[in-house]
């Protein structure tokens, strides 16, 4: 008991961590009915993961109970009272598991099948792509030249040290000739990473944690049975447990299906690799991610490349252009008339005038600036008179003459 007159029993670390998580979570009276219906609308799974933290030990249930009848009159702390509200839910922690299941499954099962489906869209665009095959075939016939020795392939993991290697005069990399033969090669070829953003996506997944999480989703459905078969039996047969039986029973389907498309994907990834020509005993080795990762890495250093060597092309055609031209004399100036002068001569033609009358015309302008000039002189000298007068006049009166 405090000085507030109110029953407190747990130490004040407990109570305050309690106190804290309330303000987190729904008023106490609405908790207990939103866990009875699983009801979404009043508390979310930040809630329910909240409530798994503060769930009440059998020990605080029953000090807090012989408390509160050693003091009838006396009410309860409030982090007391909420923990007595938890405690009179029947089976709680397995309602909140549950009830946690339920709200995870389908984003579960979305974390699981897109990156399966990524791996399959990007072994059929990669399969189909001209580019890449282009790339490869380009690319081994180099590898031929070079080493001078007839080969059916090479490793895959050589595609990351293309970018290293570069030849001695020019100093540019294996990768910067790769794009000129593939471009002129290929005239369709494609810059080969804007259209693999599955293979992307797909390299960022560790499979082997795909599989476990698989495993995991398939234990927490059966944990989620046994969870429901114990609120059964405080709740006996109700809605509730009909629409969660229907729920738990379609997502063991799911889960089996996710299973059986993990299993054929990996296996037709295994069948992708050998068909590119990696040896059998290396296949199973051959991580869809690592293998992901390093086509992606490659076709975003291709595309780089290429860009910088279509810019280059580009430059040498302008100077080319350039060179066409340089030197030489224009003779025929009617071909460099603006649109402004031809209109200006139709203009002319249609006025019935030639250019020997304009030139008249603008003849006499300077006669009339003259003119002009000649009647301000005159004005100029009239002023000078009258100032001479009335500056004799103001001498005279000597600053006294109104």
């Amino acid at each position: 008991m405090n000085k507030n007159k109110e029953i407190i029993v747990l130490d004040h670390k407990r109570s305050n961590a309690i106190n804290i998580g309330m303000t987190k979570l729904p008023p106490p009276r609405s908790i207990k009915t939103a866990i009875l219906k699983m009801d979404a609308t009043i508390m979310n799974r930040e809630g329910i993961e909240k409530l798994l933290t503060m769930l009440p030990t059998e020990e605080e249930r029953s000090r807090i109970q012989e408390a509160q009848a050693a003091n009838p009159d006396l009410p309860l702390g409030s982090a007391e009272q909420f923990l007595l509200t938890l405690a009179s839910i029947s089976e709680l922690p397995a309602r909140l598991k549950l009830w946690a299941f339920k709200l995870d499954f389908e984003n579960s099962e979305k974390e699981i099948a897109d990156p399966l489906m990524d791996l399959k869209q990007g072994m059929e665009t990669l399969r189909v792509n001209k580019t890449f095959r282009g790339i490869l075939s380009t690319l081994l016939s180099i590898g031929i030249f070079l080493n001078g020795n007839e080969v059916k392939g090479f490793q895959l993991e050589y595609l990351a040290k293309v970018p290293e290697v570069k030849d001695t005069v020019h100093k540019h990399s294996l990768l910067h000739h790769l794009c000129h033969m593939v471009m002129e090669k290929f005239p369709d070829s494609t810059d080969l990473y804007s259209e693999i953003g599955a293979v992307t996506r797909a390299s960022k997944i560790d499979f082997d944690e795909l599989a476990a999480n698989i495993g995991k989703l398939e234990s927490e459905c059966k944990a989620s049975w046994d969870h429901l078969k114990l609120i059964a039996k405080h709740d006996g047969s109700t809605m509730m447990k009909v629409k969660m039986s229907d729920f738990l029973a379609d997502c063991a389907e799911r889960i089996i299906v996710l299973g059986i498309v993990h299993r054929r994907i990996i296996n037709r990834f295994h069948k992708f690799v050998l068909w590119l020509g990696i040896p059998l005993h290396r296949v199973q080795d051959t991580k869809p991610n690592e293998f992901c990762r390093i086509v992606s890495e490659f076709a975003l250093e291709y595309r780089t490349t290429r860009e910088r060597v279509i810019q280059q092309l580009e430059k040498k055609a302008n100077h080319r252009e350039r060179n066409k031209t340089r030197g030489k004399m224009i003779t025929e100036v009617g071909k460099f008339r603006t649109k402004e002068d031809r209109a200006d001569a139709e203009l002319r033609q249609l006025l019935g005038s030639d250019i020997s009358d304009v030139e008249s015309i603008h003849g006499t302008l300077p006669w009339r600036r003259q003119r002009k000039d000649a009647l301000g002189g005159d004005r100029a000298g009239e002023l000078d008179v009258i100032l001479n007068e009335w500056f004799c006049v103001y001498k005279f009166c000597d600053g006294n003459c109104g």
